[in-house]
């Protein structure tokens, strides 16, 4: 291995866990990199921290150097993802069949998800039986198991506990005229589809010239790689809730074509239409909040089409009032009357609740469209032809029913102590993974925008509540995380989908003993150094069901860092056809040495501080210790039976201590 310095800061952190409740304090310093070859002195040590709850000084020293090691591909952990219904006994017979595989192929790491663990409260005895048969396959096999929990982004399964609690967008001053007893919704201005029965399609704003009429009819035959869209602009107001019905018929139509609501650059709809390629015809909806919009450009159409035959027909528009209503002290429901006087829910208009919200076919399952209820009045002052303004939040969804959980109300954080306390109770593992992924709609609701915080700061905070979470229930623990919404090569910018404001930022919330897990391999150079240059050790996803030869690219990429601790083998399609090929190229690949370095950490439980050494599972590991930064000394020689190790600590005689660490092999 050769000598020289890496460029960029190393955060080395130090954590103190106290008995409840858990406070970690974090005191971070940076220091440049230095590898050294065997031949070389041990790097000068560096002093971490400093407990005010100790008499004494304790301080950690980290050697960065890996001895006497040549490279080698077991450097590196191997994962592979499963998400399965661990209810079923044959699911289960079939996961433990796959983790026998696994580990006889050399995988070390199970990353376990299902619904389930979202809503353990509602398991039976024989759910937490067959966990049990998994959980000594896995003791048997050698095998960590890794579940995941808090699911931020698609976060349908923990909404199962409330569909409420769904990040809403908001509807305002939508007006309201009462009329024998019911306040039903009054166009605000009347919007409507000119030439929407397709009869004269000269009516619309613009059309792409492979959308030909017939028959009263938009048809579009084979475009081969085109676009083929019809086009209306209208004029709406801001912040009011409309929907869309549009009839369409396909024959042998392979790409699924869509309707676009776009304001400016900014798309409001990004629900999937769920066009058949072969159907009769067929009435589909569209639902979109017009936001801070007056105009809107509204397309029927297909992008990159290539066979078959499609068809449009009768398109309505109108605007709608309380469909899917969110129901929480985040998201209040306002009424007053045009001259400003708010109405009492229960004196003067029933109860108002959407009780198809969120709960067909179950709980946490938005649909797009459904008839949306009425709001019936109680008070006889209010006449018929009475004038109503009406603000609220409903549910927005994206692609097909992804919903995110509101981060801000706090109903959200019980819930996640709840998973987190049961998850551990059940699995009592060394590690949890955030399931922080693709957060598509964020920071609209009350409870968010009274917090005057830009989305990344949000996403920041809640990260780091997360894993304060965690900590406190189960200290020392690893925590890991995907890297999508904390990296600004991949999600975590401004104009993310249904996202009010800028994802910048989020990655403060990431303290460095969070392992991340990049996974877009198109930006893998960029999101690697990015993550290395914050100090946070990294766990590739390198698969994603194409060819298993690109994780190569992704160990190359990654071969300038340390705390690259692992690659997962990351399936979305249940395939494992690749399990063994994807193993062998890891295994093979000339891993560097600077990957096994190892890193100290000191943590207290209570008032009991101990050495916390993260490396990697059978490998060698020298620690030595020394009072004076000069007399260095063998403090502990051995191989690692796990990751993670712990040792307790004695207060030293002269009240400091120091520590350094090595992988010898």
């Amino acid at each position: 291995m050769s000598g020289g310095t890496e460029r960029g800061p190393i955060v080395l952190s130090a954590i103190m866990h106290h008995a409840s409740p858990v406070t970690d304090r974090h005191l971070r310093i940076e220091v440049r990199r230095r590898v050294l070859s065997p031949e070389r002195p041990m790097g000068q040590p560096v002093a971490i921290m400093k407990s005010r709850r100790l008499s004494y000084l304790v301080r950690l020293a980290l050697l960065i150097a890996c001895l006497g090691i040549a490279p080698r591909g077991s450097a590196l952990e191997r994962w592979f993802y499963v998400s399965q219904n661990l209810w079923v006994d044959q699911n289960v017979t079939n996961l433990v069949a796959l983790m026998q595989r696994a580990s006889q192929a050399g995988y070390t790491h199970l990353l376990l998800n299902d619904s389930k663990f979202c809503r353990l409260a509602t398991m039976d005895a024989h759910y937490f039986q067959n966990l049990g048969v998994i959980k000594q396959a896995a003791t048997n096999l050698n095998l960590e198991i890794v579940p995941t929990v808090f699911p931020f982004g698609y976060s349908n399964d923990l909404l199962f506990n409330d569909p409420n609690l769904i990040e809403g967008l908001p509807a305002q001053s939508t007006l309201l005229v009462v009329s024998n007893g019911l306040a039903s919704i009054q166009p605000d201005p009347p919007v409507t589809f000119p030439g929407g029965d397709f009869s004269d399609l000269s009516r619309w704003t613009w059309k792409d010239n492979n959308v030909v009429e017939d028959n009263g009819t938009a048809r579009v035959t084979d475009p081969n790689g085109a676009n083929a869209r019809i086009v209306q602009q209208l004029t709406v107001r801001p912040f009011r809730q409309y929907h869309i019905s549009i009839q369409v018929k396909a024959t042998n139509f392979v790409v699924a074509p869509q309707v676009a609501v776009l304001a400016g650059n900014q798309a409001l709809n990004y629900n999937s239409l769920g066009v058949q390629p072969t159907q009769g015809w067929t009435t589909h909806h569209v639902v979109f909040n017009s936001l801070a919009n007056s105009t809107v450009n509204i397309y029927f159409g297909v992008w990159g089409g290539t066979t078959g035959s499609l068809w449009w027909d009768n398109a309505t528009i109108e605007e709608i009032a309380f469909l899917n209503l969110i129901r929480r002290p985040g998201a209040p429901l306002t009424i007053l009357t045009e001259g400003g006087v708010p109405l009492v829910e229960g004196a003067d208009f029933s109860t108002l609740t959407d009780p198809l919200m969120g709960s067909v076919p179950y709980p946490g399952v938005y649909d797009v469209y459904h008839f949306p209820p009425h709001l019936q009045l109680l008070s006889n002052t209010l006449t018929n032809g009475t004038r109503l303004r009406a603000s609220w939040y409903h549910a927005a969804t994206v692609y097909d029913g992804q919903a995110m959980i509101c981060p801000s109300e706090p109903a959200t954080l019980n819930l996640l102590h709840d998973q987190a306390q049961r998850m551990h109770a059940a699995w009592g593992a060394r590690g949890y993974f955030m399931s922080h992924d693709e957060i598509r709609v964020l920071n609209w609701c009350a409870a968010c925008q009274t917090r005057s915080l830009d989305a990344g700061p949000m996403l920041a905070d809640n990260v780091r509540a997360c894993a304060a979470i965690l900590r406190q229930v189960n200290p020392g623990g690893r925590i890991y995380v995907w890297s999508d919404m904390f990296d600004p090569n991949h999600n975590a910018h401004a104009n993310y989908y249904l996202v009010r404001g800028d994802l910048a930022g989020s990655w403060q919330g990431l303290d460095s003993d969070i392992i991340v897990v990049p996974w877009n391999y198109d930006t893998r150079a960029a999101s690697l150094q990015f993550f290395a240059g914050l100090g946070n050790r990294q766990v590739i996803a390198g698969y994603y069901d194409s060819d298993p030869t690109l994780v190569t690219n992704w160990l190359s990429a990654a071969r300038p860092y340390t705390g690259i601790s692992g690659v997962i083998y990351t399936t979305w399609q249940n395939n494992y056809s690749n399990l063994e090929p994807f193993e062998q190229l890891v295994a093979a690949y000339p891993a560097p040495g600077l990957w096994l370095t190892p890193r100290l950490l000191v943590s207290f439980v209570g008032s009991q501080p101990q050495l916390v050494l993260e490396g990697e599972r059978s490998h060698q590991y020298l620690i030595e210790q020394t009072p004076d930064l000069s007399h260095w000394a063998a403090w502990t020689n051995l191989t690692a039976n796990h990751a993670t190790l712990t040792f307790p600590l004695l207060p030293p005689p002269n009240g400091s201590q120091f520590f350094r660490a090595a992988c010898l092999q």
